[in-house]
């Protein structure tokens, strides 16, 4: 029997499932015009009705059960929009078990258990399509696959999430600390009531998986990743980076590094040249670099009902053409094997130090002869005025390896004339 429709269920209908029912929903016409026919949401598995979502979902379409989704026979296309790991795992590969595309939002899911996933669209011959994960309503991960993938990529880095985007833009512009600006995004609805994921850095680290393995074709171990968050993060020093020409973000970077891959997520000074320094509040940028293609940013917002819902409805419409025409998008995974990532104690960075030492002479002297031991140059120092018989230093090494910097900085520790340690920065190649 001839087709008329592609018929689409969703999973989990929160902020980004709402918003991709409203965008098919919304914009059917248009849809139908580009696509060939309509595409229309069938079903919609959720398990509270009851809540306000400010839009209305007809009654026929409703379900509490996430089977009545993915096992049905007249469903094509599967949502995924729940997020985590269990039991989205299994309601996802059920879906590709009955012949399904799968079209997901969900970066950790992605992140942990995506070669298993792939591997089982592939078997399958189906399409698993996951825009939404990273960057919201940036098509980066399509960049990558698609108009970049004759590219020796060289590095992709970027700020990946919008909450801690928002606080450091926040502390920057007002010079308030971290705990007042942490609460101000939760007020707003930008933070969680556990910021944990966003302002530790797990929900950067999930993404800079995900596009490093597209970028060099490997899969990645997440816990190579070393991965820092913002709440060490102080007023102080975003005025002395301010005053040296750099702003501070949390940056999500992966780049080669001979035969390994440098991965890391964690604050970083960026020159308040680059054109990262200049995305503010909740936005997100994607920086990536290539043989062929140069130096290429991607900007937008990061997070959302209708960012996301656009990413993940483009994702669907792909998804409906491949079915109306007997085709799928591409081998799903193309990844040669699993990435070796540099240690962190291997990788090499410029740093800023700042402490609070003894103000009384020869400490300068002292610390400088420890770093020189040790192996890291200075490149500039700076030091302010005394308070309580402590004077505040700030110093920007040279580029050098991790490990001698720890080394030092523990040496330093020792010496009886360091009150604290108390920021330690990466700064930005």
């Amino acid at each position: 029997m001839p087709r008329d429709e592609v018929r689409v269920g969703i999973m989990g209908l929160g902020v980004v499932g709402g918003g991709v029912y409203q965008v098919l929903t919304r914009n059917s016409q248009m849809v139908a015009q580009r696509v060939g026919m309509p595409v229309r949401v069938a079903r919609i598995a959720d398990i509270d009705w009851e809540r306000d979502r400010g839009f209305e979902v007809p009654q026929e379409l409703r379900t509490t059960n996430a089977a009545e989704v993915y096992e049905a026979d007249d469903i094509d296309i599967v949502v995924e929009t729940i997020g985590g790991i269990d039991p989205t795992f299994g309601f996802v590969m059920g879906a590709i078990d009955s012949g399904k595309s799968v079209v997901t939002s969900n970066k950790e899911l992605m992140a942990k258990r995506g070669a298993e996933i792939l591997d089982a669209a592939s078997d399958r011959g189906v399409d698993v399509e996951f825009e939404g994960a990273v960057g919201g309503t940036i098509p980066i991960v399509r960049s990558l696959k698609e108009s970049l993938e004759a590219n020796v990529v060289e590095e992709v880095s970027g700020i990946l999430n919008g909450t801690t985007n928002y606080i450091l833009t926040r502390m920057t512009a007002e010079g308030r600390e971290y705990s007042e600006m942490l609460a101000e995004a939760q007020r707003l609805g930008y933070a969680e009531a556990d910021p944990s994921n966003d302002v530790e850095g797990i929900d950067a680290k999930y993404k800079i998986a995900i596009l490093a393995a597209i970028a060099f074709g490997q899969r990645v171990n997440l816990d190579g990743i070393h991965t820092e968050g913002i709440s060490q993060i102080a007023p102080s020093d975003i005025d002395y980076a301010t005053e040296m020409g750099y702003v501070i973000k949390l940056l999500a970077t992966a780049r080669r590094a001979g035969e390994q891959l440098d991965i890391r997520v964690h604050p970083s000074l960026i020159p308040s040249s680059h054109p990262l320094a200049q995305v503010g509040g909740v936005f997100n940028a994607v920086w990536v670099v290539g043989d062929a293609c140069d130096r290429i940013m991607l900007y937008g917002r990061g997070a959302g009902d209708m960012p996301t819902g656009s990413a993940v409805a483009g994702d669907v419409l792909d998804c409906a053409r491949n079915i109306i025409s007997g085709t799928r998008s591409r081998v799903p995974c193309t990844c040669s094997g699993a990435a070796s990532i540099r240690p962190i104690e291997d990788v090499e960075t410029r740093s800023y130090v700042r402490m609070r030492v003894r103000d009384r002479p020869g400490v300068l002297g002292s610390i400088a002869t420890i770093l020189g031991q040790e192996g890291v140059s200075i490149e500039s120092v700076v030091q302010r005025g005394s308070m309580d018989g402590l004077a505040e230093i700030v110093w920007i090494m040279h580029k050098g390896a991790e490990r001698n910097l720890r080394s030092a900085l523990g040496a330093i520790g020792q010496l009886g004339i360091v009150d604290e340690i108390c920021s330690v920065i990466r700064v930005m190649e």
